[in-house]
């Protein structure tokens, strides 16, 4: 089992920063991948960025150039950092982390963190 808490959320104008922090606890050792997804009021949710050994997966197209995943391995924490922030960019933001134990994937998702941007 692997646990995920989330931090960093808020309200924050048009073109302005916010950093997305994610940290596992528990069953750590066998994470494959770290990422971020999002889910907007009457839209499904859709993948922002992922991250495994410090490869970058996958940028949603609308936030590439802006948004940047990183990880800290020692910590086992995900990060988003989200630049030039848009009214679009507003939705619950989640944490999903994968594991991978004897071949078997398992997901895991953090409790969501809302990101608001408004003028």
């Amino acid at each position: 089992q692997v646990q995920l808490v989330e931090s960093g959320g808020g309200l924050v104008q048009p073109g302005g920063s916010l950093r997305l922090s994610c940290a596992a606890s528990g069953s750590i050792d066998n994470i494959y991948v770290m990422g971020w997804y999002r889910q907007a009021p009457g839209k499904q949710r859709e993948l922002v960025a992922r991250i495994t050994r410090g490869v970058i997966w996958d940028y949603l197209e609308s936030v590439k150039g802006r948004f940047t995943v990183s990880e800290d391995n020692a910590k086992a924490t995900v990060y988003l950092q989200m630049n030039s922030l848009k009214p679009e960019d507003t939705a619950v933001y989640y944490c999903n982390v994968v594991t991978r134990r004897l071949g078997v994937p398992s997901d895991y998702w953090g409790q969501g963190t809302q990101v608001t941007v408004s003028s």
